[in-house]
């Protein structure tokens, strides 16, 4: 081997490798380009964008768990404000509305927990406790009948949820309407035979029950006895008295 020659075949060699490099590495691009590989990586972009939201709805369940309510809601607020494909499709957005709405209630944050319930309910109309616990929101800010339509709602997805029945039950005692409220709490009574609230509630609102109607029998007896009292009173001091007849006179007689 000619040795004065090896510096030439090694530079030629080397410029071969940097021509050939750039061929060989569109060459594999293609190949993954044409292998569909290119959507697996946009997939793993867009796993990292909604694992943000996950991270960021996890994160704020931890801070819920310890009562730190706003920092929660902070937290809860960023997860919607991310990519929420994910956390829609495992459920987690549905507790994510749930829970941000629970912390603001803590906070007697109730015009915004109503809001966050809405957006919830737009997604999820048929989900029972978003009716639920808007209903209890709607019932802090003394809109009773508001609150009352919630809970039928809730209901009316759900037939065995024991606690809107305990808080509709709730509702109607608080509006005087005992004998509903005895329904509504005999129903949670058959969802869950053992639950202490609404046992305690049906008791309650039987006691008003019984104190209504013999307030009502009062009221009926106290109005007869004035009712009798005043006519009598008439009678006796302030009903004319009625005139004498006239004695009938004989005609005079004509002179003649």
């Amino acid at each position: 081997m000619d040795f004065k020659k090896f510096p030439v075949l090694l530079a030629v060699f080397l410029l071969a490798v940097l021509i050939v490099q750039p061929v060989l590495s569109a060459g594999n691009l293609t190949t993954l380009l044409s292998a569909g590989n290119v959507v697996n990586v946009t997939n793993h972009t867009s796993d990292l964008e909604k694992d943000i939201a996950t991270s960021y709805y996890n994160n704020a369940e931890h801070l819920l768990v310890d009562g730190h309510y706003a920092d929660a809601i902070a937290l809860y607020d960023q997860a919607l404000a991310s990519n929420t494909t994910m956390i829609y499709k495992s459920d987690a957005l549905l507790y994510l509305y749930r829970d941000k709405a629970y912390a603001q209630i803590q906070l007697e944050n109730y015009t915004g927990a109503i809001a966050t319930l809405d957006a919830g309910l737009a997604t999820y109309p048929k989900d029972a406790m978003l009716w639920n616990n808007k209903g209890y929101a709607q019932y802090r800010l003394g809109k009773m009948q508001d609150a009352l339509s919630s809970y039928d709602k809730s209901i009316s997805f759900d037939g065995n949820y024991t606690t809107a029945y305990i808080n509709k039950g709730d509702i109607l005692s608080t509006m005087g309407r005992y004998s509903e409220a005895v329904t509504a709490y005999t129903r949670a009574n058959e969802t869950d035979p053992f639950n202490l609230a609404a046992s305690g509630g049906m008791e309650a609102a039987r006691k008003g029950e019984a104190e209504s109607t013999g307030t009502m029998t009062l009221v009926l007896v106290i109005a007869l006895i004035a009712a009798v009292a005043g006519m009598v009173w008439y009678v006796r001091f302030k009903k004319p008295a009625e005139r004498a007849p006239e004695e009938k006179k004989p005609p005079s007689k004509k002179e003649k």
